[in-house]
């Protein structure tokens, strides 16, 4: 059964790669028409492209992240803080993408269409939330992570 988890997890990570590598692709593609077409106005275009690109990273970050810790460690997180460290790495990337797209979108929506900044900023405040979220399950994991250590140093020393 592990077997089984480890491939269909290495699949669905090989196809998130490869719809991360589409995306950057169909971004760049639609840049280079837009510099072929005559009369076409770049700025949205490139604002695409770098959506695309954003959100490129975002989903490869998912796959390696799924490569990573179900098909090549396979095991199951024996380490509290090698957990923490990982699942911060990984939140934060995501963090990250959600801020460059707020950015992004805070750029595309307010040259023209002002009264639509409400999505972005929604990103924004969901991306704050993010992080401090992160932080709160960093500093309670890291609290717990010392009073555990200390238990056991008092066990062995009891023993």
């Amino acid at each position: 059964m592990q077997l089984l988890s480890r491939l269909m997890f290495g699949l669905a990570g090989a196809v998130l790669m490869l719809l991360a590598l589409g995306l950057i692709i169909f971004g760049c593609w639609r840049l280079v028409a837009a510099f072929t077409l005559s009369g076409e106005h770049l700025a949205e275009p490139l604002l695409g492209a770098v959506g695309y690109v954003i959100i490129s990273i975002a989903v490869f970050d998912v796959a390696k992240f799924l490569i990573e810790e179900e098909v090549l460690n396979g095991r199951e997180r024996r380490i509290a803080s090698e957990a923490r460290r990982s699942l911060t790495k990984f939140i934060s990337t995501i963090a990250i993408a959600i801020f460059l797209e707020a950015l992004v979108t805070v750029f595309r929506v307010s040259a023209t269409r002002v009264t639509e900044l409400l999505y972005p900023t929604f990103l924004l405040i969901a991306a704050t939330l993010l992080v401090i979220g992160l932080g709160a399950y960093q500093r309670l994991s890291a609290m717990v992570e010392r009073q555990v250590d200390a238990g056991d140093r008092t066990h062995e020393r009891n023993s």
